[in-house]
This record gives structure tokens, C-alpha cells and sequence, in this order.
């Protein structure tokens, strides 16, 4: 059986695009994932994936 997502592929990738542009203003890479998890509404590790 598949899983099937809960986030449209366009909301992964402007996540991910996020990240990597926070990058710069967090230390570690986990306080810009947690940071944008909680602006975009998705839990830190659902996005860490």
C-alpha cells in the first residue's frame, strides 16, 4: 500500500527552498528546519525527510 502525502510536491519544495536559504541565518541546519516547520505548519522531522 502506498502512503500517500499530506503536502502537495510545490509546498515540499518551497520548504525545502526555505531551508537552504535560511541556512545562512541558523547556526545549525535543524534551527532553520524546525523554524520554517512551524512557519509552514508541518512537524520539523516531517520536513528533515
Amino acid at each position: 500500500m502506498k502512503k500517500q502525502l499530506k503536502y502537495s510536491p510545490e509546498v515540499i519544495e518551497h520548504a525545502v527552498r526555505m531551508v537552504s536559504e535560511a541556512g545562512s541565518q541558523y547556526e545549525p541546519q535543524w534551527a532553520a528546519i524546525t523554524s520554517i516547520g512551524d512557519k509552514i505548519g508541518c512537524t520539523p522531522e516531517t520536513l528533515r525527510r
